[in-house]
């Protein structure tokens, strides 16, 4: 049985930074040429958005760590958090929606002052978020709507322009203005869904 607060959440659609209901944005899909900017290996894809799958389901994603595509109807909180563990894609790339930043790092490549100087980065800065991203090919990936960046080296200035340049960009997020703070009801923080590492079934919802 889905939470009273998520079934609202779903009526509501998501909200905004003063806690209304934002317009609809089913019809809305990013400028692929937008907020390309000059960094060095950024990847840049048109996904659109507003499409969303129940708590229950999985997405197929087109890419790993992915940048868009469907989504959770519940955005994982993005008030600067540095998650420890893994936690559920699908909410996360509804964050990316809102205008996050992502940062997912391979847990197994980054630790001791690499893995602080990416959390300090994120920790308590609105529209980011931290988490270890399971068998990542680099070790570092930086997420934003329809935008990433995959690098070798927490020191690499090219982290602090991704932000810069991404963080709460009204040309790429198609939901500009929307809440990164938890559902209450609907998103714990310090409980949040876990990853699933396993394998995807024939019911993922695909990304086309």
């Amino acid at each position: 049985m889905i939470p009273l607060l998520v079934v609202v959440a779903t009526a509501l659609g998501c909200s905004n930074t003063d806690g209304e209901p934002s317009a609809d944005h089913s019809s809305h899909s990013t400028d692929a040429d937008a907020g390309s900017g000059d960094i060095e290996g950024l990847e840049v894809k048109d996904y659109p958005a507003g499409k969303h799958v129940e708590p229950t389901q999985r997405v197929a994603y087109d890419e790993s760590p992915p940048f868009g595509g469907p989504h959770d109807q519940v955005w994982a909180a993005c008030t600067g958090i540095v998650y420890p563990e893994a936690i559920r894609t699908e909410n996360i790339v509804h964050s990316l929606e809102h205008g996050a930043v992502w940062i997912a790092y391979n847990p197994d490549d980054v630790s001791g002052s690499d893995l602080e100087s990416l959390a300090g980065r994120v920790d308590g800065t609105p529209y980011t978020l931290l988490s270890p991203y399971p068998d990542l090919d680099a070790p570092i990936s930086l997420q934003a709507w329809g935008r990433r960046l995959k690098l070798d080296n927490a020191d690499d200035p090219r982290i602090d322009a991704f932000i810069e340049e991404f963080r709460m960009n009204r040309e790429t997020a198609p939901e500009p203005g929307a809440s990164c703070a938890a559902y209450p009801g609907a998103f714990d923080p310090d409980n949040p869904p876990p990853f699933d590492s396993s394998p995807l079934p024939a019911d993922a919802v695909p990304v086309g």
